[in-house]
């Protein structure tokens, strides 16, 4: 099964989930302005909450993704404030006709001194767990 996992981050704490998710999975994470151009089963893209929605070119990278080279998308990230963006990212990737996991990942994240550090070493593990479950679903 092939896959890739994509972030965007601000502050850090996305891209830190990101590596612990390619790491158990055994790939690359890049950021989002490294497109995808061969085909992917699952694709996990990592994305926060910015002024409460996801930032533009969260928006912008899911809007160019090919349904032919995308199967489904699993939502993964951290907010110190508001929970989930997954209904935001599923809202984009329905325009483009690419199916979302129900599935996801979420921890608390340190902006301006809310959750200081975190996401910290358990939800690192705690994400590296969730991404090898969810590949073992899929076997």
């Amino acid at each position: 099964m092939k896959t890739a996992v994509r972030y965007y981050t601000k502050t850090g704490n996305t891209k830190k989930m990101a590596e612990a998710i390619a790491k158990a999975i055994g790939t690359e994470a890049l950021p989002l302005t490294a497109p995808i151009t061969e085909p992917v089963d699952i694709l996990f893209l990592g994305n926060s909450y910015y002024a409460f929605s996801i930032d533009p070119e969260v928006r912008s990278f899911v809007r160019s993704l090919e349904k032919d080279k995308v199967g489904k998308i699993v939502n993964f990230g951290s907010a110190a404030m508001l929970n989930s963006t997954y209904k935001k990212v599923k809202a984009e990737a329905d325009r483009v006709g690419i199916p979302m996991d129900e599935r996801e990942f979420h921890c608390k994240g340190e902006f301006k001194g809310i959750h200081k550090g975190r996401p910290n070493q358990e939800d690192l593990k705690a994400a590296a767990e969730f991404a090898e479950g969810l590949m073992k679903a899929h076997e």
